[in-house]
């Protein structure tokens, strides 16, 4: 069964609150993605950047996200400060890091560091799994000199990233065949555009993981098109 993992893009701290919060009464939702968009690496900037200090102020009183005891989650970060923001966002109870592979001068280094601190072997053994992203136009080559520091690597389904509501792209059908093909054993994610028509064909590709944002939080019944999603069946599912 696929692993189904709603978005959310908020514009201000009191949605993100809002969307937690309706994402935490249904039963199902055990992980949820919170995109981080600087306004640099990719834009409009979305929350926290567009609130200056709040955040950091926040983790500063012990404030952290809610429901940790049954939601994880992961954090996609699209900017270009991506280790300062992973220690914050870390500190405010995410337990999954996303950093895109052109976000950073050395991905290794800030992967090798960021594992070391916090993933196995860390301060809290195991607390934190990593995740690279690839554009649209990114060669998936830069992926493979920190393959041994991920655990899985994400799929753009969008042209333009940091915004939800964008068209799917097709052209990451063929990056993840190839990609597939070169490294099996390696879970795979999409975020942007993903519906539950090009679903079929991304968990027939072995893609285990369908990042899904404007599909659910701008649907009536999220709950139902998270169980729409859920039915969907794949081999791959981790």
């Amino acid at each position: 069964m696929a692993i189904i993992v709603p978005a959310v893009l908020p514009s201000s701290h009191k949605e993100l609150e809002e969307e937690l919060t309706l994402f935490s009464r249904i039963h199902s939702v055990s992980r949820v993605q919170i995109d981080v968009v600087d306004g640099l690496f990719a834009s409009p900037a979305s929350w926290p950047y567009n609130a200056h200090d709040e955040l950091e102020a926040m983790v500063k009183k012990g404030e952290m996200l809610p429901h940790l005891d049954r939601i994880a989650y992961e954090i996609d970060l699209m900017c270009l400060d991506a280790e300062r923001a992973s220690e914050t966002w870390l500190a405010f109870g995410a337990s999954r890091l996303t950093f895109h592979v052109e976000g950073t001068t050395n991905l290794p280094k800030l992967l090798a560091y960021s594992k070391k601190r916090y993933g196995t072997g860390g301060l809290v053994p195991g607390l934190v799994s990593f995740g690279c992203a690839l554009n649209i136009e990114s060669d998936t080559s830069l992926v493979e000199q920190c393959i041994g520091e991920i655990e899985y690597v994400q799929f753009m389904g969008i042209a333009r990233i940091g915004r939800q509501g964008q068209p799917f792209d097709k052209r990451v059908f063929e990056k993840i065949k190839t990609f597939r093909a070169q490294h099996p054993e390696i879970t795979l994610q999409v975020d942007g555009g993903v519906s539950l028509e090009n679903a079929k064909e991304l968990l027939a590709l072995g893609v285990s993981n369908l990042i899904v944002g404007s599909a659910i939080v701008r649907a009536k019944n999220p709950s139902a098109v998270i169980e729409k999603f859920k039915s969907l069946q794949t081999p791959y599912g981790v």
